[in-house]
């Protein structure tokens, strides 16, 4: 019995516009067996095969789908938001991937933009000498006080309402009129970024695609 081995691409896919896709990525899609990924990641692609589409409630079951199939040995396209590496799936993957015997060496990670990259272009910061915090699927924001007075830009994504996080910071001490900037669905159509104070932070509405880059 011939034994068949599968590839599994984690595929970045950028902050959210088709413009931001690398070549790469599309023509690994375009190869794929099947693709896995949100609807609203999916439909970034022209040319995909037998699309597994997630929402957030069930994305470990579609994520383990895919390993699966790679296991049977199909090439798998799994589509990360932003990097694989920096708030995607790559962890959670390569977790599956071991518990399913998948070998590693089958996987190849397709890096892309991040959102926090792409608030960084737009506000003019050198990110390599920024505090860079993920609170994704993180409860404990208080990491966050340790470096918010070092000196350093910080640049997050956060894990709650914006408002709350500003709330936040603003409850533990952080001045009111420290200088703020939200970057709100970055690449898309309806892109917002604002730059106000933290209090005015505080007591604004956003959705939750955003980046928050807090000045030292």
């Amino acid at each position: 019995m011939i034994e068949m081995t599968g590839k599994i691409y984690i595929v970045g896919i950028g902050p959210g516009a088709s413009e931001y896709l690398t070549k790469k990525a599309i023509d690994t899609v375009k190869k794929s067996d099947y693709t896995v990924g949100s609807t609203r990641a999916i439909d970034l692609f022209d040319d995909v095969q037998n699309k597994i589409a997630f929402n957030v409630k069930d994305l470990l079951d579609k994520l383990e789908e895919g390993v699966r199939l790679a296991v049977e040995g199909n090439t798998v396209s799994i589509l990360s938001t932003g990097d694989p590496g920096f708030s995607g799936v790559l962890n959670t993957v390569l977790r599956l991937s071991g518990e399913n015997d998948f070998p590693e060496e089958n996987i190849e990670v397709i890096p892309g933009i991040s959102s926090l990259q792409l608030a960084a272009a737009e506000c003019h910061i050198q990110w390599d000498n920024a505090n860079v915090m993920t609170f994704h699927g993180r409860e404990n924001i208080e990491d966050i006080l340790p470096v918010i007075n070092n000196g350093k830009t910080t640049i997050a994504l956060p894990s709650r309402k914006v408002k709350d996080m500003a709330q936040f910071l603003l409850d533990n001490g952080v001045e009111a009129d420290r200088e703020v900037t939200v970057c709100e669905r970055l690449s898309y159509p309806d892109e917002r970024i604002v730059s106000a104070t933290l209090k005015d932070i505080a007591d604004s509405e956003f959705t939750y695609m955003c980046i928050i880059v807090i000045k030292p």
